[in-house]
């Protein structure tokens, strides 16, 4: 069985590790040849809205999924007419486009911030003055890792936000003191099986992931996001791995974004939990049994931005487990990433604190 996978960014490497044990081949389409699935599995170059490459791809393997949303749901659709395309074309279409995955959290009975279509100065003027201040005005797509946002603190920032941004959709979201963001990924088969793997709470800097615990046991959210997600499950009738980020407020949750792939704040599952999101995504878009998602212990990710801590001296670290993506070092780069797997959540988070503290002074 050859698996066909649109992106060869670290998440397709992560998938394609997770799939050759299982006895599947891997067939990338990606900008770059140097990507970094490339040191896995071959790579045809090519554009992500090329047609014609789509097409050849879908001619060279049983099924095609992605590792990330910006790919072209029109492209994909008429593949889909010949190979089996899993996650479905119309959940990444919704993933696209902020206004889209709202309006559909809406309509599914998700609680997410209060928003606005912005097209024109006029209509931010509108949004600000029903929603309010502070409020983000984001743009509606393409936007991730903090890009494509500008947050209005003061009616002195709406001008600045407009001439940052302005000439793209855009969206206007009501702002949400939370006190946590926290994520659930779960995982629906082709045979309609789901499960969900415990919650993560995430934490965020400059917009990028920082660093993931698991599990983040807050039993009144998880039964909440589980609800929340299985909606979507059903409504798009998924096949694969499905992220839903979620904004904590008091006692709530607010869906944020999905995301219709495997993700970052699911890497402590390769070690962490029974089965990894990624073997589970293959299993799902392939028909095969879940394998369990329960958790070996009480894990924290850190990813590495920009630079690779000193390889030798965390390698002696006990429990942590060190991967690099074999990308160049660049700033706000994802380069590589580490899990430590402890007993408890306290051993757990008073290791992270001191190797985030090594991280970042070094």
């Amino acid at each position: 069985m050859k698996i066909g996978v649109i992106g060869a960014g670290q998440l397709g490497r992560m998938l394609a590790l997770a799939g050759i044990p299982l006895g599947l081949r891997f067939l990338f389409l990606d900008r770059s040849a140097d990507a970094p699935a490339g040191q896995i599995a071959p790579v045809i170059v090519g554009e992500f809205e090329d047609k014609a490459k789509l097409a050849y791809l879908g001619r060279q393997v049983d099924l095609i999924t992605f590792d990330w949303e910006n790919v072209s749901v029109e492209a994909l659709s008429a593949v889909k007419a010949t190979i089996p395309v899993r996650p479905p074309p119309a959940a990444l279409a919704a993933a696209q486009d902020r206004v889209l995955e709202k309006a559909l959290f809406r309509e599914l009975r998700i609680p997410t911030p209060r928003f606005a279509v912005v097209d024109a100065h006029a209509e931010l003027t509108q949004a600000v003055t029903r929603i309010g201040i502070p409020g983000v005005l984001k743009t509606r797509r393409l936007g991730y890792d903090g890009k494509g946002q500008f947050v209005v603190r003061t009616a002195q920032d709406v001008e600045a936000a407009w001439e940052s941004l302005a000439g793209k959709p855009l969206i206007y979201e009501a702002f949400v003191d939370f006190s946590h963001e926290c994520s659930l990924i779960a995982v629906r088969s082709t045979a309609g099986a789901m499960a969900f793997y415990p919650l993560s709470a995430n934490t965020h800097v400059d917009g990028i992931l920082s660093h993931t615990v698991a599990p983040w046991a807050q039993r009144s959210l998880e039964r909440q996001a589980q609800g929340h997600v299985r909606r979507l499950l059903l409504h798009f009738d998924y096949a694969g791995a499905l992220t839903v980020e979620f904004f904590v407020v008091g006692g709530r949750l607010y869906a944020n974004e999905m995301a219709p792939r495997v993700h970052n704040s699911g890497h402590w599952t390769i070690e962490g939990a029974v089965t990894s999101q990624f073997e589970n995504h293959l299993r799902a878009i392939l028909g095969w049994p879940l394998g369990s998602t329960e958790a070996l212990g009480h894990t924290a990710m850190i990813n590495f931005i920009g630079s690779l801590p000193q390889r030798e001296k965390w390698l002696g670290e006990r429990n942590l487990f060190f991967h690099d993506y074999g990308k160049e070092p660049r700033p706000k780069r994802k380069v590589g990433h580490c899990t430590i797997l402890e007993r408890s959540a306290a051993r757990r988070d008073a290791r992270l604190k001191r190797l985030l503290k090594e991280y970042r002074g070094r």
